[in-house]
């Protein structure tokens, strides 16, 4: 059964500096042909001919280095491919530090309708540590800039289990989050990825993170509270009042198909994931159907795996009778000793139509992802 594709990706992979935990494709703005790279998407996505959209996200690197004319070189651009009335999210992500006057102005006059700022850490201790270059008091200043230009989708990203972070410098993010009254947040743990500073600190010994149990008690901190003030934990890491969850990031752990356009940026169409040339000269030499480095052909049991683990990083879950009609096979067959085993342990809920982690689940998500992985040749 196919649907039909209703999200799009769109990179910017520009950055005024790099973060020590990233490993995003990304490239320091300065000497870069961003006005070709620029052209060079546009003409990408339009090579997708897309007419309509449910979402469009554009994401990076930092969108909002761009200069307020090349940021609004893009929007208008991508907006005047696509039926507005049919788009009913569309986000750009944005750093404190780089909300010039200029750039809310473009952002305030274009389609966009919900803002991404990557916050991270209200501490400024900590930002610097971790290689940002914002500060406490410019969150502050462009939250009042983006409310006042008429924006109220606003959502930040924190990440906790920091290096040298305290259960007490968690408790302080979560509760200036609230004082600031936005209805969603990311809040993520700390992972560390290959080829970034911190990485490469950690081989050396030179970084201190706060162990397992210091790291789950904080997730349990952050889960309780947000409960309270009234956020629905629709995702692992993801809290949003009514009305306010991301519909673009419910696309990806819907296992649902999107356009990935840009500098490595990835994709999902036809049953086929796929990854962009990274470096932006190599995007840059490719023609505008042949920006491809990498497709993947997913088999019937990676296509189950996947339903499977990005499914379940949802509150939802996974709803079995859409599973046997999109598979054409029976769950209980496949998982249903599976589910009773986790059921027992207290990692999914009793409901045998609709599979679900427990918030004990949640912690332990990749104990529970693992169970769900198929022998090879079982549904081949």
């Amino acid at each position: 059964m196919s649907y039909p594709v209703e999200s799009a990706y769109v990179h910017i992979p520009f950055c005024s500096h790099i973060c020590y935990y990233c490993d995003f494709a990304k490239v320091l703005m300065q000497g870069q042909p961003v006005d070709e790279y620029l052209e060079a998407l546009i003409e990408e996505f339009r090579g997708y001919q897309i007419k309509r959209l449910k979402t469009l996200y554009i994401g990076g690197g930092t969108p909002t280095v761009l200069s307020a004319p090349q940021l609004e070189r893009l929007l208008s651009a991508l907006a005047a491919e696509i039926d507005l009335e049919e788009l009913e999210e569309f986000t750009v992500e944005a750093n404190p530090g780089d909300l010039s006057d200029e750039v809310v102005e473009v952002l305030a006059r274009s389609a966009v309708n919900r803002i991404s700022l990557g916050v991270q850490t209200f501490d400024n201790k900590l930002l610097k540590k971790i290689g940002r270059t914002h500060t406490e008091a410019q969150v502050y200043d462009s939250i009042e800039k983006l409310k006042k230009a008429g924006f109220e989708n606003i959502t930040i990203d924190l990440i906790y289990a920091l290096p040298g972070q305290t259960m007490e410098m968690v408790r302080s993010d979560v509760e200036k989050f609230l004082s600031l009254n936005l209805p969603h947040v990311a809040l993520y743990s700390l992972i560390l990825e290959d080829h970034t500073v911190f990485m490469n600190r950690q081989r050396r010994g030179l970084l201190r993170l706060p162990n397992e149990d210091k790291n789950a008690d904080m997730y349990e901190y952050i889960m309780a509270v947000l409960s309270e003030h009234g956020f629905n934990h629709y995702e692992v890491s993801n809290f949003g009042k009514p009305g306010y969850e991301s519909k673009h990031n419910l696309t990806y752990w819907n296992n649902a198909e999107y356009y990935g356009v840009g500098a490595g940026a990835s994709g999902y169409l036809e049953g086929i994931r796929y990854k962009n040339h990274g470096p932006v000269h190599h995007y840059l030499k490719q023609a505008p159907t042949k920006k491809r480095i990498h497709e993947e052909v997913l088999s019937k049991k990676s296509q189950i795996e996947e339903e499977m683990f990005l499914g379940l990083r949802k509150k939802s879950g996974v709803l079995v009778e859409k599973f046997e009609s999109k598979f054409g096979l029976s769950f209980n067959k496949l998982y249903g000793q599976k589910v009773s085993e986790l059921i027992n342990q207290g990692l999914l809920f009793d409901d045998k139509s609709c599979i679900h982690m427990t918030d004990k689940g949640f912690e332990l998500g990749n104990n529970v992802f693992e169970a769900f992985l198929l022998d090879e040749g079982q549904v081949d």
